[in-house]
């Protein structure tokens, strides 16, 4: 693979029964809040650092997953599926350095 700085992925891309549509987005979706909440704990534990970005990320998509899952209980008695197209852009940047805690 070539090297630079900028990469794109297509990590999903289709038409989905309502069932397999929970599966991939909320799948996606809990991982995410999984990490955040894994990642707010240790900041907490190990640091005593402020967490707001992590907190603040857990409740936009614990919001995302409760709208998802309204769109998923309407499309069922509706007879509809779901086109998903997701894209993930990766930029690569200098890694941010720490400064030593005095």
């Amino acid at each position: 693979m070539e090297k630079r700085k900028d990469y794109q992925f297509q990590l999903v891309e289709g038409q989905y029964t309502p069932v397999e549509a929970k599966k991939i987005l909320l799948g996606l979706i809990n991982s995410k809040i999984n990490f955040h909440q894994l990642e707010n704990f240790s900041n907490e534990i190990r640091f005593s650092e402020n967490t707001d970005h992590s907190k603040s990320r857990i409740e936009l998509l614990t919001t995302a997953s409760e709208n998802i899952t309204d769109l998923i209980n309407y499309s069922i008695p509706n007879d509809m599926e779901f086109k998903i197209e997701g894209t993930i852009q990766i930029s690569l940047v200098p890694e941010k350095k720490l400064e030593p805690i005095a």
